[in-house]
C-alpha cells in the first residue's frame, strides 16, 4: 500500500492552522442577523434494515411524503407547501433519473402544489447534508427565503452494486483506479496505515450499540422520528399487513465485545472490518425546513438551530474514510473556533476504524462524539443520513442546552463535509 503523505500533510496542516488561530469571539459568531439561515424543522423516519426490515416494501416516494407531510404538520401549517422556494433532496442509489421523478411523486404525495419545484443532489453519503447546504445557499443569495432539504435511501429497492469502469485510462492513474475500491477496503486501509486494531474499532462498536439502545429507551429520537405507516409483505406467503412503524431497528443494546471478536473479516482475510464495525444497509428518509431568520420571527416559529457554515474537501480516495479530519478543522476554521468550542459532532460511523481515526486526528472528546449512537447501531441510509444527523444533533443540543454542533461524514471516492450548527438557549 502507498502512503497518502499529500492527504495526512493536509490534515496536519488544517489541524496546525486552526491551533494557532485565534477563536473568534462567541459575539461575533453569534451576532443574529435577520438575513440568518435558520432550521425550524428537522424530522426522520425509524431507520429500518435493508431487504428484511419494516420498510422492505415501503416505495421512496412514500417514505419522502411522510417525511414531507410530518414537516408542514410541525410547524403548524405556519409556513404553507406553496411557500417553498424549492426542494433538494439527497439519494446516492438506482437510476438517478428515475429517482428525480420519484421525489416529484414524493412533494404531490405529500400536498406539496405543482409550482414547487424539486431536484436531486449525490455527493454519496453526504447527499442529505449538500441537500441542506444547496439550500442554504440560495436562502443566503436571495433566491428565494425557504427551501426544503431532504434526504431519503431504500437500500431494499437499491442495491449498493457497481461494475466500475470499462475505461482503461482509469486503470493508469493510482487515483483514478481507487475510486474503483470497494468501500470496506478503504476502511482496511485506514486501519492499516493508521493504526486502528480490531479490538478498539469492536469497542466502538459495541459502544454505538449502547448509547443508541439507552437513547431509545429514554426516549429520545421521539421529537425527531416520524412514525411511516406502510404495508409489508411475507417473504412466504406474500401475504400483507399494516404496521406502524416507530423505532430504529438496528440497534442491539446486548452486543458484546465476545460477540464481534468472533465475527470474520469481511473484505479481506486478515483484515478488522467486520459486518459488526461497520454501518448498516439501511432505508429512512428525513426532511429539514430551513428559512431566514426574518421569516421565522413573523411567523412566530421556534428557532431550533442556525445554519452556520459547510465545508466539503477532498481526500486520497484509498483512504476515503479520513474525510471528516480534514472537513471538520475545515469548517472550524471558518467559523473561528476550535474543537473545544463544539459541545456535540455527530461523525457518520461509516466504519469504526475511520470515524476513530478522525476522532483521534482532531482529539475529540469521546463524550461529545455521537451521544446517542450512530450509523453501526442506527444505520446508515446512504442520502438520508446526512439530513437525519441534522436532526439527531439539534435534538441533542437543546436537550444538554449546548450551543454548538457539527455534523460531519466521510465521502465515497475521497471527500469529507461538515456543517456547523448554532442553538440558541
Amino acid at each position: 500500500m502507498s502512503t497518502p503523505s499529500t492527504t495526512h500533510h493536509r490534515v496536519d496542516t488544517v489541524m496546525s492552522q486552526l491551533t494557532m488561530q485565534p477563536t473568534r469571539a462567541v459575539s461575533q459568531l453569534s451576532k443574529k442577523s435577520p438575513n440568518d439561515v435558520v432550521i425550524v424543522s428537522a424530522l426522520r423516519t425509524p431507520i429500518a434494515k435493508a431487504k428484511r426490515g419494516q420498510l422492505k416494501d415501503t416505495y421512496v416516494e412514500e417514505l419522502l411524503a411522510t417525511v414531507m407531510r410530518a414537516t408542514f404538520e410541525r410547524v403548524g401549517n405556519k409556513i404553507q407547501p406553496s411557500d417553498i422556494g424549492d426542494i433538494v433532496v439527497g439519494s446516492v442509489l438506482g437510476n438517478n433519473s428515475q429517482r428525480a421523478n420519484e421525489c416529484r411523486m414524493a412533494q404531490f404525495l405529500a400536498g406539496i402544489p405543482s409550482n414547487v419545484p424539486v431536484h436531486l443532489v449525490n455527493r454519496q453519503c453526504s447527499s442529505g447534508l449538500q441537500a441542506l447546504a444547496h439550500v442554504a445557499a440560495n436562502i443566503s443569495a436571495g433566491n428565494y427565503d425557504t427551501g426544503l432539504a431532504c434526504g431519503v435511501e431504500s437500500m431494499s429497492v437499491n442495491p449498493m452494486k457497481w461494475e466500475g469502469s470499462l475505461n482503461p485510462r482509469v486503470f493508469l492513474n493510482k487515483q483514478a483506479k481507487d475510486c474503483l475500491l470497494p468501500m470496506g477496503i478503504t476502511s482496511e486501509n485506514v486501519a492499516a496505515r493508521y493504526g486502528v486494531s480490531r479490538r478498539d474499532q469492536d469497542e466502538f462498536s459495541v459502544q454505538s450499540h449502547k448509547k443508541a439502545s439507552d437513547a431509545i429507551k429514554a426516549g429520545k429520537f421521539k421529537n425527531e422520528i416520524v412514525p411511516v405507516r406502510t404495508k409489508v409483505k411475507d417473504p412466504k406467503t406474500g401475504a400483507e399487513r399494516e404496521i406502524v412503524f416507530d423505532t430504529d431497528e438496528g440497534v442491539r443494546g446486548d452486543t458484546s465485545l465476545e460477540g464481534l471478536s468472533k465475527l470474520k473479516p469481511a473484505f479481506t482475510k486478515d483484515g478488522s472490518t467486520t459486518a459488526g464495525n461497520a454501518s448498516q444497509v439501511s432505508d429512512g428518509a428525513a426532511a429539514v425546513l430551513a428559512t431566514t431568520r426574518a421569516k421565522a420571527e413573523k411567523l412566530g416559529l421556534p428557532i431550533l438551530g442556525v445554519f452556520r457554515a459547510f465545508s466539503c474537501v477532498g481526500v486520497d480516495p484509498d483512504v476515503m474514510g479520513i474525510g471528516p479530519a480534514v472537513a471538520i478543522p475545515d469548517v472550524l476554521k471558518k467559523a473561528g473556533l476550535s474543537p473545544n468550542d463544539i459541545d456535540v459532532y455527530e461523525i457518520n460511523e461509516a466504519f469504526a476504524s475511520q470515524a476513530l481515526y478522525s476522532i483521534r486526528k482532531i482529539g475529540l472528546p469521546a463524550e461529545r462524539v455521537n451521544p446517542n449512537g450512530g450509523a453501526i447501531a442506527l444505520g446508515h441510509p446512504l442520502g438520508c443520513t446526512g439530513a437525519r444527523q441534522v436532526s439527531t444533533l439539534l435534538n441533542e443540543l437543546h436537550r444538554r442546552k449546548a450551543r454548538y454542533g457539527v455534523s460531519s461524514m466521510c465521502i465515497g471516492s475521497g471527500m469529507g463535509a461538515a456543517a456547523l450548527f448554532e442553538v440558541e438557549n
